[in-house]
């Protein structure tokens, strides 16, 4: 299975239409996949407590998804120059090591600016190396990212279409090879 993860929390994102997208073309390819959207949060995960006890419903509906993963996929967008804290937040209540730990993990930046959140992936690369995942290094960036998915499941883009189908198939195709082991 590959859970492909929405990376923010803000109501109607450009990330939550891409991840949609993105987990259509894991399943055409053959995938099982269950699509994560941090917009469905529960609220109380921003009490101090949640540390200790995590909200009804967070084990079942986020944690379960990310341990029954054979991969990852992260759709972050870029927040003055970083990832947002709810992914951040996210990221802190899943379980160590298991949440990561030798666990694949893919990357699409999506941003306003012409860089594509380059700086948010690659921040995520280090979180997620230091927690022992292994990084799948042919990232998509989507810089200008409102010229993209006007219409719902649709890029408006066939070199976008194809960046995004390459890198599911080589995902795929990387997690198969260290599943071998």
């Amino acid at each position: 299975m590959i859970t492909v993860i929405s990376g923010t929390n803000r109501e109607g994102s450009h990330s939550a239409r891409i991840a949609r997208y993105v987990a259509q073309i894991h399943r055409q390819l053959g995938a099982e996949t269950h699509l994560l959207d941090l917009k469905d949060l529960p609220p109380a995960l921003l009490s101090p407590g949640a540390y200790a006890e995590k909200p009804s419903g967070f084990q079942e509906a986020f944690v379960e998804p990310v341990l029954r993963a054979h991969g990852l996929v992260i759709v972050v967008p870029e927040y003055n120059g970083g990832f947002p804290g709810a992914l951040k937040l996210f990221i802190d209540m899943l379980p160590f090591p298991e949440a990561f730990e030798s666990r694949p993990a893919a990357y699409i930046g999506v941003a306003a600016g012409q860089f594509g959140a380059l700086r948010p992936v690659e921040q995520l690369q280090m979180i997620f190396g230091y927690r022992n995942a292994f990084n799948f290094n042919e990232r998509v960036f989507l810089a200008g990212a409102s010229r993209y998915f006007k219409e719902e499941g649709n890029p408006g883009d066939d070199d976008l279409a194809a960046r995004l189908e390459r890198q599911a198939k080589n995902f795929q195709a990387f997690i198969a090879g260290l599943r071998v082991r």
